[in-house]
């Protein structure tokens, strides 16, 4: 059975889209029945978001550190401007005491709060750019844009890594007398202090306006905040008699950037290969299966595009409904996965005749995709698992 009309009208877009997206706006904004069932599960999945965040030591994947709350809130882009603002602040008077001292401690630290400054603007560019609307040529819209800006972040983090660490192991092999360790101290004071009130901002603003990503980016600053008086300690060190105390802290810097730069790469990679959590996708055929008129969910396939998912899956209805009911059971699949799912935007349904261990029409397409392996969509009988 080729696609429904259900399936064809979500390609073609149209006035029955329309106002299903206004109906399910509605819904979210005037509450009712059917949001309070849903309230609990969406209030859960939310905090096990900020969880997976804060588990985490440093994130820089995107579409973990962008959310609904976050886009739409003129408080929430007031808050990220600001704080990077602070941030840049905050490298601009370490970066005057490092010359003046020869710290290289502190210039890691400089290029490390920089670095994270930094980061924000590719992104942000991305985000302008992925609200463009999809053309003929790109037809899924622009929200590629950010994992191009993901790419940038890497570049980013990747310098400074370089950049520190090789400052840091030369200043080993070469010494030099670090000069004004009063200053070093307090510039490694006020990367503390300075990411610290970035922390309280962001997390006070993104509990206000409900922003996982700020609240995530908030615990991220008051990491980074410790992480600044490493060299307060490297100042003492030094004035201990310890030379080598400088260079060291900016190697255990240089290390912390390079963990930044491990999880970066990681999560681009997964981003520009459709990687998704496994559990999202077990959301997803659980949230279809449990619609009427749904026999059996066969494959399911969720892609990140941007911050936003979108999701195709393989579903089995009676072969005996009418080509408008079993579109109808489509519709209330995508509904209902719009409301569990979320940052889906949205979902492709394509309806099996069942039972699902007749090959039924899709003994024409069979061979080709046979000689592919069992895991290729729209075998024989591709409603069941592996379809």
């Amino acid at each position: 059975m080729r696609r429904t009309d259900g399936e064809h009208d979500h390609g073609h877009g149209g006035e029955h889209e329309h106002e299903h997206e206004h109906e399910h706006e509605h819904e979210h904004e005037h509450g009712g029945e059917h949001e309070h069932e849903h309230e609990h599960e969406h209030e859960h999945e939310h905090e096990h978001g900020w969880r997976h965040s804060l588990g985490r030591s440093h994130s820089h994947d995107h579409a973990e550190s962008v959310d609904e709350a976050l886009l739409v809130s003129r408080t929430g882009t007031r808050a990220l401007a600001i704080s990077v603002a602070g941030l840049l602040g905050t490298a601009a008077i370490q970066a005057g005491v490092s010359v003046a001292s020869g710290s290289v401690g502190l210039l890691a630290d400089t290029i490390h709060n920089a670095a994270d400054a930094c980061t924000a603007l590719p992104i942000g560019l991305a985000l302008v750019v992925a609200r463009r609307p999809p053309t003929k040529r790109y037809t899924y819209g622009y929200g590629r844009a950010e994992d191009l800006a993901g790419l940038a972040v890497v570049i980013v983090v990747a310098l400074s890594a370089v950049v520190a660490g090789w400052e840091a192991v030369d200043r080993l092999v070469r010494p030099h007398t670090v000069t004004d360790l009063g200053w070093v101290a307090a510039a490694g004071i006020v990367g503390f202090l300075g990411n610290e009130l970035v922390a309280r901002y962001r997390l006070r603003v993104g509990h206000r306006i409900g922003s996982a990503a700020l609240v995530a980016d908030g615990h991220h600053a008051r990491i980074d905040g410790f992480t600044s008086l490493a060299v307060v300690a490297g100042a003492l060190g030094v004035s201990l008699g310890w030379r080598a105390a400088d260079p060291v802290v900016g190697l255990v810097i240089t290390v912390v950037i390079l963990g930044i730069l491990r999880d970066a790469t990681r999560n681009i990679w997964r981003r520009l290969m459709d990687a998704v959590d496994p559990a999202l996708v077990d959301q997803v055929r659980q949230a279809a299966s449990g619609v009427p008129g749904v026999e059996a969910v066969g494959a399911v396939r969720v892609r990140w595009l941007g911050h936003e998912l979108r999701a195709e899956l393989d579903v089995t209805v009676d072969r005996n409904l009418h080509v408008f009911e079993a579109h109808a059971v489509a519709e209330s699949v995508r509904h209902e996965l719009l409301h569990r799912v979320q940052r889906l935007v949205d979902a492709t349904i394509h309806t099996d005749p069942g039972p699902h261990d007749d090959p039924g029409p899709h003994s024409l397409t069979a061979h080709h995709y046979q000689a592919k392996g069992p895991q290729t969509p729209r075998i024989l009988g591709s409603s069941g698992n592996g379809a």
